[in-house]
């Protein structure tokens, strides 16, 4: 390689350095910086209104040894999981119907409404579910109306129920589109051939489609669960006492109890769980999304 070559090569390697620079510092001040804080906060001791910035261990037994923290925990890993399940199991049909029957001068449109949701404001949703389940909500008149039972239901609201079902339509959109977009790349020539090849519809499906679709399904799968573990303001609302999760203890613990190394210790155990099941999601699921051969 001519020194002519080297120098283009690391004046257009400076020039994607320049451009990637602004974003990258961003993400560092508003993002790295503060979980560096909560870790290192994590491991000192609230005294009143001063903090012991001894370095300690204790928040991290408590969290490990309260069992409340460790109810908290698991049904928020029960809750983010089966909003992921309901949210996944709902989603697939509708991309697939939009990305292989919708015509593709309307494809578009169809992405379009299932957008609409996020034109009203999410706490506007959750208040609209719970008047929905309500114990005299739209849900029990009219089954009521309908002759179906005669009092209303009581377990629609404030339980995990209510969280499963308000969370998994809130997050809707955010498990359509990327299994949308992993179907739109797969190649119809893939499944012509199958059904060339004798192979039924199904079994085209089984065998095609649906690994060729995975990394939108995973995609969907982090998308989904993440979010849903730090989520407060959902269980708080519809939750109840049963269904608060991790999130609104982190909550409490900053703002009401006055004991942030605490709040950052579960914050800390729940970001590393999460990231832990992550990881394990993406390592089982990294080999279907490679064509059969």
């Amino acid at each position: 390689m001519t020194t002519r070559n080297t120098t283009a090569l690391r004046s257009e390697a400076m020039q994607g350095y320049v451009m990637v620079s602004p974003p990258l510092i961003f993400t560092i001040l508003l993002l790295a910086v503060p979980l560096v804080a909560i870790l290192v906060l994590s491991f000192w001791t609230q005294n009143f209104m001063e903090f012991d910035r001894s370095f300690t261990l204790a928040n991290y037994r408590e969290a490990v040894t309260d069992p409340i923290y460790g109810t908290l925990m698991g049904r928020s890993l029960w809750i983010a999981g089966m909003v992921t399940v309901v949210t996944v199991v709902l989603a697939f049909p509708i991309a697939y119907f939009v990305s292989f029957h919708v015509p593709q001068n309307r494809k578009a449109l169809w992405i379009f409404l299932i957008t609409v949701p996020f034109w009203t404001s999410y706490l506007l949703r959750v208040f609209l579910w719970k008047v929905i389940l309500g114990f005299n909500g739209v849900l029990n008149s009219g089954l009521q109306g309908l002759g179906i039972i005669e009092e209303p239901l009581t377990f629609l609201l404030y339980n995990a129920n209510a969280v499963v079902i308000t969370l998994a339509h809130a997050y809707a959109p955010f498990t359509i589109l990327p299994i949308y977009v992993a179907l739109e790349k797969i190649d119809r020539s893939l499944l012509e051939a199958a059904r060339d090849l004798g192979e039924s519809a199904w079994g085209a499906f089984c065998r095609i489609t649906l690994p060729l679709a995975m990394p939108g399904i995973v995609a969907a799968t982090l998308i989904v669960f993440i979010p849903v573990i730090g989520d407060y303001v959902t269980p708080r609302l519809v939750g109840g006492p049963d269904g608060l999760m991790i999130a609104n203890m982190i909550q409490t613990q900053f703002l009401r109890l006055n004991d942030a190394p605490m709040g950052a210790a579960l914050a800390v155990s729940a970001m590393t769980i999460v990231s832990a099941i992550a990881l394990l999601v993406v390592f089982v699921t990294r080999n279907f999304g490679r064509a059969p051969k």
